[in-house]
């Protein structure tokens, strides 16, 4: 638990570099590879797939609330059954998603 905190806190600093202007930043190019044709750029999930199947608005921080980190790690690395959400556990690191949950974090409006 320790290491996933610690993880989740450099994910956060890095992401916050992110918006001060660094383009290169790869827990957004993940975001946008895997993540965005669904859950939309901003999380809102306004996309027409997202929409169709009904995704959550993680911008909301009441839906965000509802999950611990280590849900949204699991759901991101396992994927969720009942749903078209496939796990990415075998495309991306541990580290990796442990970021993917700080930047989803960070789009709360």
């Amino acid at each position: 638990m320790k290491k996933a905190l610690t993880l989740i806190a450099v994910s956060a600093f890095f992401l916050n570099l992110n918006l001060l202007g660094d383009d290169s930043d790869p827990v957004k190019a993940n975001w946008d590879r895997h993540c965005k044709k669904c859950h939309a750029e901003d999380g809102s999930g306004a996309t027409k797939i997202g929409e169709k199947l009904e995704i959550k608005d993680y911008t909301d921080a009441a839906v965000l609330a509802e999950f611990s980190d280590e849900d949204l790690f699991t759901m991101t690395k396992d994927g969720v059954d009942g749903t078209k959400m496939k796990g990415y556990g075998k495309k991306l690191s541990d580290d990796e998603i442990t970021a993917l949950v700080a930047y989803m974090r960070a789009m709360v409006k």
